[in-house]
């Protein structure tokens, strides 16, 4: 278990496509290795790597050594980051819309 802060900001890392999309991938999964997710991509193995290390960095991925391979698997607890943020918006819209519809009701 790492102990220490993300190294990454997780809205930088979820910022990229790629990324994103690695991470609806291992959502569906326990966890996968490089080998079986880099076939999702047109890159090679080790442009799909460095996506996977700054997944990891702001602490998205876990990595687990099974022999030789690494397996990546998806922890999304720091996305709950990006969800308080959204909700927060989305409270603050809700109440706009509400105002707006009284003041249109109002006018009839």
């Amino acid at each position: 278990m790492n102990r220490t802060g993300p190294k990454r900001d997780v809205y930088e890392a979820v910022a990229d496509p790629t990324r994103r999309k690695l991470i609806q991938i291992l959502s569906d999964v326990e966890e996968l290795p490089l080998h079986e997710l880099t076939p999702h991509f047109q890159m090679g193995r080790t442009a799909v790597s460095k996506h996977l290390t700054i997944l990891r960095d702001a602490h998205l991925v876990s990595v687990r050594k099974v022999g030789r391979e690494t397996r990546y698997r998806l922890n999304a607890a720091p996305l709950q980051e990006i969800q308080d943020w959204v909700a927060f918006y989305e409270d603050f819209w809700k109440a706009r819309m509400t105002k707006l519809h009284q003041l249109l009701e109002e006018k009839k």
